[in-house]
């Protein structure tokens, strides 16, 4: 073999090498946001779906009754008071329903929150739908601001179809606060 086609199969080899190393390394950057889509798309690992009020009104109610739950959580790093106005609501599944829960600011200045959401049991997230809600924004509270934060919901009639989960009686509806930025620190 000549000195030429060793140094082209060495640049061909150190080509396919970086090839390699940049698909991982974008296949990295994109694994989160890819990931999201999964989980909104299919309701994997609890994942609620988000439907626009023109979809929503189209969901008649049917007349089982299903109870949800309301949990809230916030991170130690985040200085507020977290917790649903009502802990448990009876709803018709397909009715629409709206649940308050209420943040407070415990600190002297103001601090920006960002909240995460799952239900369980997971089966139940690619059902359970939202209209409205807090989490889809970043909230800012102000020094000792209390506020009242709506979701609005229905669970999907297409929840009696599924095998799986479609006899289950209550659903967990959870969020946890987490600080945006260092505002907490």
């Amino acid at each position: 073999m000549t000195t030429a086609t060793l140094s082209r199969k060495n640049r061909r080899s150190a080509f396919a090498a970086l090839a390699i190393v940049a698909g991982m390394i974008a296949l990295g950057f994109a694994s989160v946001p890819l990931y999201r889509i999964f989980c909104q798309v299919t309701g994997f690992n609890g994942t609620t779906q988000r439907v626009e009020a023109s979809a929503a009104a189209n969901v008649q109610p049917v007349g089982r009754v299903i109870t949800v739950r309301f949990d809230a959580n916030t991170s130690p790093d985040l200085p507020w008071r977290f917790e649903p106005e009502e802990n448990t609501d009876r709803v018709a599944i397909g009715a629409r329903k709206m649940a308050f829960y209420r943040a407070e600011n415990l600190t002297n200045r103001p601090v920006t929150g960002t909240a995460s959401f799952n239900v369980t049991p997971l089966e139940a997230g690619a059902y359970f739908s939202k209209i409205q809600c807090f989490c889809f924004t970043e909230q800012t509270l102000q020094p000792g601001q209390s506020v009242r934060m709506p979701v609005t919901y229905f669970v999907d009639p297409e929840i009696l179809n599924d095998p799986d989960i479609g006899d289950v009686e209550e659903i967990t509806l959870s969020y946890t606060f987490y600080p945006v930025d260092d505002d907490a620190s």
